[in-house]
């Protein structure tokens, strides 16, 4: 049903955090940053996975790129896990 993309994105603890952080509300890449210890580079290496798995969309507003959660996704994925552990 899914993918590997999805499974891969949510492997990664600082992948979730991100999701985390996303579910609180709409962030940019600056912002998402700001959570973490690691490089910016790396922080849009995190995005580009979690967007190829359409776990996140993105948005350009004006200079910025806003984040927010593809709430659809993340709750198919959730029924389906909660489906094959009942």
């Amino acid at each position: 049903m899914y993918n590997d993309k999805v499974f891969k994105a949510l492997s990664d603890p600082k992948r979730r955090k991100i999701i985390r952080l996303l579910r609180q509300r709409e962030l940019t890449a600056g912002e998402i940053a700001d959570n973490f210890t690691i490089s910016k580079p790396s922080i849009s290496e995190h995005l580009k996975i979690l967007k190829n798995a359409d776990l996140i969309n993105s948005e350009k507003r004006g200079q910025f790129v806003t984040y927010f959660l593809n709430a659809t996704i993340l709750e198919e994925v959730v029924s389906y896990l909660l489906e094959i552990i009942k």
